[in-house]
């Protein structure tokens, strides 16, 4: 697998010396999430995965 090219960090990871921070990047059918300070490991998975996830983690909070 390649590895993305267009990490893009969250919104809400502020200044400072943005070593700590969830960085975001796609291919056409995979998204990829690191932690800006250990940008080696990557979690991979699809879209629909993640979207069950955020759902569960917002009913949660509701």
């Amino acid at each position: 697998m390649t590895a993305p090219d267009n990490w893009q960090k969250s919104s809400f990871s502020g200044g400072g010396d943005g070593s700590n921070c969830l960085e975001l990047a796609s291919t056409p059918t995979t998204l990829h999430l690191r932690e800006s300070d250990t940008p080696a490991t990557v979690l991979t998975t699809t879209p629909a995965p993640l979207t069950h996830l955020l759902d569960a983690i917002h009913a949660q909070a509701l």
